[in-house]
């Protein structure tokens, strides 16, 4: 069958269409004819290979997606054959402690589709029932193969992780992918007054349209922490969202409100930096970890894009075989939001 991943890691070159075996599925586990698979940063960093991550290869890439149930794994309970179904790409063992109490995020044998297992951008994939939800009423195909990386873990980062409450000052950086298009919506879904930051006025204002109240202009003569600083009034901010690493976090940290909360769910621009702590405890303000988020947490952002509350962004659908142009498409950064792969 036809899939979209890589042999060897590497660069964007080794990513190309490839014929794969036919997955089979076994106990606990559902067969699914794919209709859309969508794309997200992390296929570029498992690509190009993470740091204790071995993957098999020939490896396929993408961990967002949804199909229709061709069949089921001997023994399995699960949606019924021809049911539509979007992926959870969170796995996890459901027998550790977190797990049992609903916080399959932090389970000890956590992994993620398409980076620690095979991924769903291919004509057939099997995953276990558990991961399966039936695509709620309102979503197309599109919709419901590209909300729930994305929304899952904004959501979580913004309102269990950061504990965003209504009226505060948050700022999102970056305007254009996917992660900061779902923070925005959710940002503002959730009251607070948001500020986005980017290079480029355009998607600023497409920003505003999702929800932003202001736009900071990054590349200008005001740096970004002074730029935050005025934005708020001069009292700091009480959020921050920040998936980028090296280039802004400490930047960030000094511009963080008394009581502040920077978050982070990504490091795109690199994994290592230098703090000043005094901002830190001056402001008795904390940096905190984010990543992916419960299957409750899922449910709920599905039931505010279901109701029309929030939606997904997608910058663009392509057939499977113009996956490795949509690839570096996301690598360029010219996207605003997802790059959606259409199967079959």
């Amino acid at each position: 069958m036809r899939a979209f991943g890589f042999r060897q890691h590497g660069g964007l070159d080794e990513a190309r269409i490839l014929e794969v075996p036919e997955p089979v599925p076994g106990p606990g586990e559902v067969r699914l004819r794919m209709r859309v698979a969508s794309l997200n940063h992390l296929d570029l960093f498992t690509l190009h290979g993470i740091e204790g991550v071995p993957v098999q290869t020939p490896h396929v890439l993408c961990g967002d997606g949804m199909g229709e149930v061709e069949s089921l794994g001997e023994g399995t309970r699960g949606p019924a054959p021809g049911e539509r179904v979007l992926i959870n790409p969170g796995l996890s063992d459901g027998t550790c402690p977190a797990c049992r109490r609903g916080e399959e995020v932090l389970c000890r044998n956590y992994r993620i589709v398409g980076e620690h297992t095979q991924g769903v951008a291919s004509e057939l994939a099997v995953l276990p029932s558990t991961n399966l939800i039936p695509v709620p009423p309102g979503l197309d195909d599109v919709a419901a193969g590209t909300v729930a990386l994305v929304f899952m873990t904004a959501w979580r980062a913004l309102k269990t992780t950061g504990g965003l409450r209504g009226g505060e000052r948050v700022a999102i950086l970056g305007a254009g992918g996917a992660l900061s298009t779902a923070a925005i919506q959710i940002a503002h879904l959730l009251g607070a007054h948001v500020t986005v930051v980017t290079r480029d006025p355009s998607r600023g204002e497409k920003a505003r349209a999702l929800g932003a109240d202001d736009v900071f202009l990054l590349g200008g003569a005001v740096p970004l922490h002074k730029g935050l600083w005025e934005l708020s009034g001069k009292q700091g901010m009480d959020l921050i969202f920040d998936s980028t690493g090296t280039d802004t976090v400490p930047s960030s940290v000094r511009a963080l409100a008394r009581g502040g909360r920077l978050v982070f769910c990504g490091a795109t621009t690199g994994p290592m930096v230098q703090l000043d702590l005094r901002p830190l405890f001056w402001r008795n303000a904390s940096v905190r970890g984010s990543t992916m988020g419960t299957r409750e947490e899922l449910r709920e952002v599905l039931s505010l894009l279901s109701r029309g509350r929030l939606r997904a962004v997608v910058d663009s659908v392509v057939p499977l075989e113009e996956a490795p142009d949509a690839l570096r498409r996301m690598d360029s950064g010219a996207q605003f939001g997802k790059l959606a792969l259409r199967i079959g």
